[in-house]
């Protein structure tokens, strides 16, 4: 299968798994409004509240799952992977805005507590709701897991947070019934709040790292080492190391240090193998080599970020 049928049924994939969740998203909605009326449990609108959260960061998870497929253009060269970054951003402050949401509600609730009605039935379906959620979640942090989508991986782990929060309401909603405590309802409301929060805290920070070209993960870093180490001997060395991920594109920029002596053709066909080698071990990278020689001073100085400017090189027209 080539590439680019392979990257086309991937993202096919993808798109599907969103609509998916949407449609997902929408049912539990019905279902969780439909629990709130039978019990008028406030712990249950908040669960109904978050799912609509659910609807919205679904919608602009698709939008982003389309955008990031795009190809480069000429003012995109490195393509719009990026797109998933600003989508897992979005979904986290959308789980924060529920978490605010649900405890604005809870706290209106423990001020003036009401009783709970047709317990039973309500809860039945609210525990429909929360196993339709709890599968789709659980598909599509998998699935995010192993294509490389942060989307996917933040919805469904915004889903989660949804089965969490509906649990909590469904042991608040209980307790009520059997004990007779209606402050029990909004306290466990507030317990659910403050769960999702952390989760929303992460998918944000795990955004901005992204859009922030944080390095690759540490298991990545150990195999770019491995790679380098292959190479590494007294002739060939390496430094001014540096990488960033973009979605699931690997960027990798390294110094390469050859003898002088060695003709182009012989430091080409090396960096060749290298960054062969290199993009063998990653889904999608993007190598860069940079050619110096092992004897010149300069080479040496040259691995800041950015290099001072000034007098010209020696040997510079």
């Amino acid at each position: 299968m080539s590439e680019a049928t392979t990257d086309t049924d991937r993202q096919r994939l993808l798109v599907r798994l969103m609509w998916l969740s949407i449609a997902t998203a929408v049912a539990t909605i019905a279902l969780k409004v439909a629990a709130w009326a039978l019990t008028g449990s406030v712990g249950l609108l908040s669960d109904a509240a978050e799912s609509v959260v659910n609807l919205v960061a679904a919608g602009f998870g698709l939008a982003a799952v389309v955008w990031a497929a795009r190809p480069p253009d000429e003012d995109h060269a490195y393509g719009h992977e990026k797109a998933n970054y600003l989508s897992a951003g979005f979904e986290g402050g959308l789980i924060l805005l529920a978490a605010v949401t649900i405890a604005y509600a809870a706290g209106d609730r423990l001020l003036n507590p009401q009783p709970i009605e047709s317990v039973g039935v309500g809860l039945a379906v609210a525990v429909v709701a929360a196993l339709l959620n709890l599968v789709m979640a659980r598909v599509l942090i998998a699935t995010g897991r192993r294509e490389q989508s942060l989307v996917l991986e933040a919805d469904g782990r915004h889903l989660m947070t949804d089965v969490w929060t509906s649990a909590g309401v469904v042991v608040g909603v209980a307790a009520v019934a059997l004990t007779g405590w209606n402050v029990v309802d909004p306290l466990i409301a507030l317990a659910v709040a403050a769960n999702i929060i952390v989760i929303g805290v992460s998918l944000v920070r795990r955004s901005a790292d992204g859009l922030m070209d944080r390095a690759l993960q540490p298991a990545e870093l150990r195999i770019v080492d491995d790679v380098i180490g292959r190479y590494t001997n007294d002739h060939v060395h390496f430094h001014a190391l540096r990488t960033r991920r973009s979605g699931r594109r690997a960027f990798i920029s390294v110094h390469v240090l050859v003898p002088g002596a060695w003709s182009v053709q012989e430091g080409h066909d090396l960096v060749e193998r290298f960054e062969h080698d290199m993009r063998a071990e990653f889904d999608q990278a993007t190598v860069f080599t940079h050619l110096e020689p092992l004897e010149d001073p300069a080479s040496f100085e040259d691995t800041a970020l950015d290099r001072p400017g000034g007098e010209p090189l020696e040997g510079a027209d």
